[in-house]
């Protein structure tokens, strides 16, 4: 057996312990108010379980990440399929750095999901090794990579812890304005990390299948001297195609459901090869995952955060503000050098300027000055709660547009890492 070989295996033996261990860490939550036990003692016991099953599956995606670093011959960080991977990994140290100070079992009850569905996303783009190209064949890029990835797995953390604080304390019940406003804003943002779910399911879904689609797309395009000029090119759908590309013509597409053809044509405004592909995508996302929600919501006969609210009784709020702060506050000086002051090196190193306005790097900045913000608001002006919360969780979209938003929608000198 390959060492690449043997690094799949340690990865499948991640995953599965990975979802074991938030199983657990459910039955450690959940079943302390059915258990027979003191629910103190049952807490504890189940959440010792989970967190060494935890640990164990972060020993394997360290296996994972080591084997395939010797294997490959470089630092797998260099595409989204390597990143979000390191990014999972990451997500469970700080994980585990933030449990063994707190010890609060609730945190993996919502930290394991987080770092599977990261997994199972890395898991659609293609896994295999890929040769490193000259702007990435730099001992910066290790540095420069996994300093960031470490800062942003903190502010996971912090994401997390957020997001239960706003579990925990937004009352369901109530039905005044504000208590109907907090109610709809926590119950939206379940509602896209469902439609998150949604997609990773729908893709892999279309692949077990082996469905394809292809079109050839004519493109005009005009050069500085007004020269027109037309290209064509060949574009590959692994979804049924809702929206096919503007200015093209069907080469293959596989019947679903009946549908033979697809129904609308993408906007003209709407530039790039990819475009048409990545607007297929997001309406597919949107669909299987509101389809998704309503099942869910069928099935608890309530909204999701008021499903999970009863399970919060007995947290302390004040713990889950402080968690969330703290591993923010950790978080952040790692970012800093990560995604500013290494990556600025490593940007002089392969393009000869420590700036240049890409998006990734534009991106980043607006990153790190909301965090700076966020602890400025909480330091300065006492923004401590709900507010604090929402901070956390709106970072974290922020940190993720940055990660996959900018490689897979914008296009820049980082777009190699959408490949």
């Amino acid at each position: 057996m390959s060492l690449l070989d043997f690094s799949s295996d340690a990865f499948l033996v991640a995953f599965f312990l990975y979802c074991f261990g938030f199983l657990f860490y459910a039955v450690a939550v959940a079943g302390r108010n059915w258990s027979n036990r003191k629910p103190e003692d049952h807490l504890r016991r189940w959440g010792r379980i989970a967190f060494i099953v935890s640990v164990l599956g972060f020993a394997a995606h360290l296996t994972f990440f080591i084997t395939r670093w010797i294997g490959g011959g470089h630092i797998p960080t260099s595409n989204m399929y390597e990143f979000m991977m390191f990014l999972a990994m990451a997500i469970m140290f700080a994980f585990v750095v933030v449990y063994a100070i707190y010890r609060k079992p609730l945190l993996g009850m919502f930290t394991l999901p987080l770092t599977v569905i990261i997994v199972a996303y890395a898991s659609v783009f293609p896994q295999e090794v890929q040769p490193l190209i000259p702007a990435l064949n730099s001992y910066w890029l290790r540095i420069h990579v996994t300093t960031a990835a470490l800062g942003e797995a903190f502010f996971a953390v912090g994401f997390a812890a957020g997001l239960m604080y706003l579990l925990r304390t937004v009352d369901f019940k109530k039905t005044d304005a504000q208590s109907r406003r907090d109610q709809r804003w926590v119950e939206f943002t379940l509602y896209v990390i469902v439609i998150i779910v949604a997609f990773i399911g729908t893709v892999f879904a279309f692949r077990g299948v082996d469905y394809k689609a292809s079109f050839i797309q004519e493109i005009v395009s005009i050069d500085s001297k007004g020269i027109e000029s037309t290209t064509t090119e060949t574009v590959e759908y692994s979804m049924p195609p809702i929206f096919k590309p503007y200015n093209s013509q069907n080469i293959e597409v596989q019947s679903f459901l009946g549908m033979k053809e697809p129904l609308f044509e993408t906007p003209s405004w709407m530039h790039g090869v990819n475009a048409a592909r990545k607007l297929n995508t997001i309406v597919w996302s949107i669909l299987t995952g509101s389809i998704l929600y309503g099942i869910l919501r069928l099935a608890l006969r309530r909204r999701l955060g008021a499903a999970i609210n009863p399970l919060m009784d007995g947290i302390d709020e004040e713990d889950l503000d402080e968690i969330s702060y703290r591993a923010i506050a950790i978080g952040y000086p790692i970012f800093t050098l990560g995604a500013l002051i290494f990556a600025m090196i490593w940007a002089y190193i392969a393009w000869s300027r420590f700036w240049g306005w890409d998006p990734k790097e534009v991106w980043a900045l607006i990153t790190w000055l909301y965090y700076t913000a966020y602890l400025h608001l909480r330091l300065s002006r006492g923004w401590h709660g709900k507010k604090s919360a929402w901070l956390a969780v709106i970072g974290f979209v922020v940190v993720m547009f940055t990660l996959i938003g900018v490689n897979l929608v914008l296009v820049g000198l980082h777009s190699y890492a959408g490949v």
